[in-house]
């Protein structure tokens, strides 16, 4: 992508990677791409604000060198430590010698642990600031917002933030701003962004959002360090990851379960249909045959998570056994669960998944419903009443 000038004198330089399929580690899947974006600024004074991917360094350089030569960058500023947003550092400082480096000292720590690169480093926290001439830039330290060394940049003269991690989405576009694209898509990969990277630090999302507005700045336009920039209307993010963090949520069931022989599967329409008998919104998956990102994208507004298993060597299936444990790790809160399940000569599966699930923090809306072998008629029957029962216990409680 061309460099392109998003505010006076601020210029996108990132990199958009149109191939990027899965992230951290092939725990997310970015159907749509990804971007890793950096910003420079230039004044009597030039910062850049993060780098990029290490695989893509060369087309930073290019984008820099479109609007300045490299030696006159006076500040590189880390939000963030991780090789996304990183990477391009040491290539970078060689051309740049004489740049400073400024960060957290958790920053400084990571950085030196990726790379062993003893550059001029000068630690920053909340409230700190440099002048570049005409311009500011303010940082705010953002600790697990995602990782310890993270920190919000904050240029007063543009009412600029650049959050890095935050706000952000993994959405590879030929346009750069939010309100350039489609609502449906952005939306879309903003709550999967959120749901699968962020949904466990609701409570210092909460407290960092808070502690922002209490330093009453003003805010036109957010840009994150993936995907597009919000320039119109940018607290609407920032209310909906409030939202988020809060753990608000609808009528609305998400029913995730692996099957043997189809017996679950024939259990969990059934459920499934007594819960749309009740007025509610569900959304089904065989957990083989879906998108985990897109399944927790799903669950970050739902009330009700409904789990199920076929039972194998007296416990749950793998798949369904990997998706829980993850699902465990994002710590939601103001949710009802439950679980059901088939098995042949002996259970198993459905105490499995409930001791997971209490393990989670969530409350057991029913005891488990298990089935043996294939479900006949009356069984099914009762597999449609569970659905109705698991709506009818949050009315109670």
């Amino acid at each position: 992508m061309p460099s392109l000038e998003i505010l006076p004198g601020i210029y996108a330089v990132g990199v958009v990677d149109w191939n990027m399929r899965s992230f951290h580690g092939h725990t997310y899947t970015t159907k749509r791409g990804t971007s890793y974006n950096s910003y420079l600024i230039v004044d009597d004074k030039i910062a850049l604000i993060d780098t990029v991917y290490g695989p893509f360094t060369e087309e930073l350089i290019q984008n820099i060198q479109k609007i300045i030569p490299l030696e006159k960058i006076s500040y590189v500023i880390a939000n963030h430590v991780e090789t996304d947003h990183s990477g391009a550092l040491p290539a970078l400082m060689k051309l740049c010698p004489n740049a400073q480096v400024l960060g957290t000292a958790k920053c400084r720590e990571g950085l030196y642990k990726n790379y062993y690169c003893d550059w001029n480093f000068k630690e920053v926290k909340t409230g700190d600031s440099v002048s570049l001439g005409k311009k500011t830039l303010s940082f705010i330290e953002a600790p697990m917002i995602h990782w310890p060394d993270s920190m919000f940049t904050y240029c007063p003269q543009e009412s600029l933030l650049m959050p890095n991690d935050a706000f952000g989405q993994h959405l590879a576009s030929s346009f750069i701003f939010t309100d350039e694209v489609d609502p449906c898509v952005l939306w879309d990969e903003a709550a999967k962004y959120y749901a699968n990277i962020l949904w466990p630090l609701g409570a210092i999302i909460s407290k960092k959002i808070a502690e922002i507005q209490k330093l009453g700045i003003p805010i036109k336009v957010i840009a994150p360090s993936h995907g597009l920039i919000w320039r119109k209307n940018p607290m609407e993010i920032v209310a909906k990851y409030l939202s988020w963090a809060n753990n608000e949520v609808k009528p609305k069931a998400v029913i995730v379960y692996e099957t043997m022989w189809g017996s679950t599967e024939k259990m969990a329409r059934k459920i499934a249909q007594g819960i749309i008998d009740s007025g509610i919104e569900v959304k089904l998956f065989d957990i083989n045959n879906a998108d985990r990102t897109e399944v927790i994208k799903e669950m970050l507004d739902s009330r009700f998570f409904i789990f199920g298993s076929s039972t194998h060597d007296n416990g749950m299936l793998p798949s369904m056994a990997g998706f829980l444990e993850f699902m465990r790790g994002l710590a939601p809160k103001n949710r009802f669960a439950c679980a059901f399940g088939s098995f042949g000569w002996a259970g198993g599966a459905v105490k499995d998944i409930e001791k997971i699930i209490n393990a989670s923090g969530i409350p057991l809306s029913l005891l488990g419903l298990g089935i043996k072998y294939r479900p006949d008629e009356n069984e099914l029957a009762a597999c449609l009443e569970f659905g109705k029962n698991i709506v009818k216990a949050d009315k109670v409680n």
